[in-house]
C-alpha cells in the first residue's frame, strides 16, 4: 500500500483553466495592441520632428492670410518661420510669466499692427524680473516707426499655467493666451496665434538653448526651445516584453498542469 504524497496540489479545474486562458489571451492582446500603438506613435513623432525641422530651416515666409486663420493649427503651421511688418502697439503690451534657461522672468508680448489693420501678438523675448517695471513703463510709449519681425509662428496657450489661471482684470498672465489677451487689450482683429521673435540656431531635432549670460540686450529673442520626447520605442519594447512574459507564464502553467495530470509510476520506496 502506497502513502499519499503530503501537500501535493492537484490540477486546476477545467473552469479555472478556461478563465485563466481567457485572462491570458486578453492580457496578451492588450499588451500587443499597446506595443503596436507605441510603434505608430513613434512613426508619427519622427514625421513631426522632420516636418518641424523643415519649417524652422526654411527661409521666413509671409504669414497665412487672414482668410486662412481659422484653418491654422499646430500640425500644419506651428514653428513655421515667418516674416511680418507693421507698427508696434506698445501701449497694449502685456508681460506673461516665463521660465527659461536664463531663469524665471517674463515674456514681452506686444501687438504688431499690420498694414491691413489686423494685429499679431509678437513675443519680443524674455526679460528678467528686475526689468518688469521698466517694460511696464514703456507701454505708454507708442512706436510709430514700422518694423520687420522674423520669428516662429506659435499656437495660443489658453487658460493659464499649471494650477494658475490667467487673471486679465489684474493683468496677471501665466500663459500666452492669445484670445484672452486680445480681449483684454481690445484687439478687434487679432490673429489666433502669436509669433516668437527670433529664430534660434537649429541643432538636430531640438532648438539650441540660448546663452545663459545675464547680460542684455532685453528682451532676449530667439529663445524658442523645441524638444520632442521620443521614448515610444522604449514603451513599445516594454509592452511587447510584457506580452512575451504572458506567453512564458502560460507555457510554465501548461507544463505544470500536464505534469499534474500525467499518471506517475509507483515509487518502490513508498510501498509497504
Amino acid at each position: 500500500m502506497s502513502t499519499p504524497q503530503a501537500g501535493r496540489k492537484g490540477p486546476h479545474s477545467n473552469a479555472t483553466l478556461a478563465m485563466l486562458t481567457l485572462v491570458g489571451i486578453a492580457l496578451f492582446m492588450g499588451f500587443i495592441a499597446l506595443g503596436v500603438w507605441q510603434v505608430q506613435r513613434r512613426a508619427w513623432k519622427l514625421d513631426l520632428i522632420e516636418r518641424v525641422t523643415q519649417r524652422i530651416q526654411a527661409a521666413p515666409g509671409a504669414l497665412p492670410p487672414q482668410a486662412q486663420w481659422p484653418q491654422v493649427d499646430a500640425a500644419t503651421h506651428e514653428y513655421q518661420a515667418v516674416r511680418l511688418q507693421g507698427q508696434w502697439l506698445a501701449d497694449k503690451t502685456v508681460l506673461t510669466q516665463a521660465t527659461t534657461a536664463l531663469g524665471s522672468g517674463y515674456w514681452v508680448l506686444t501687438p504688431l499692427q499690420l498694414t491691413d489693420g489686423t494685429q499679431v501678438l509678437v513675443n519680443r523675448g524674455f526679460i528678467p524680473p528686475e526689468q518688469r517695471a521698466q517694460w511696464q513703463g514703456r507701454q505708454a510709449i507708442a512706436a510709430a516707426e514700422p518694423v520687420t519681425v522674423e520669428g516662429l509662428l506659435r499656437m495660443s496657450e489658453p487658460g493659464g499655467g499649471f494650477l494658475r489661471r490667467n487673471d486679465p482684470a489684474a493683468q496677471r498672465w501665466h500663459s500666452r493666451d492669445v484670445a484672452a489677451i486680445a480681449r483684454s487689450r481690445q484687439l478687434t482683429q487679432a490673429a489666433p496665434f502669436f509669433v516668437d521673435a527670433g529664430i534660434p540656431a537649429l541643432q538636430g531635432a531640438s532648438m539650441a538653448e540660448p546663452s545663459s549670460s545675464p547680460q542684455g540686450p532685453w528682451p532676449r529673442q530667439g529663445m524658442t526651445v523645441v524638444r520632442f520626447a521620443n521614448t515610444h520605442l522604449v514603451y513599445a519594447l516594454t509592452w511587447f516584453g510584457m506580452a512575451l512574459l504572458v506567453v512564458v507564464a502560460a507555457g510554465v502553467m501548461a507544463r505544470y498542469e500536464v505534469r499534474l495530470r500525467t499518471p506517475r509510476s509507483k515509487d518502490p520506496a513508498h510501498e509497504q
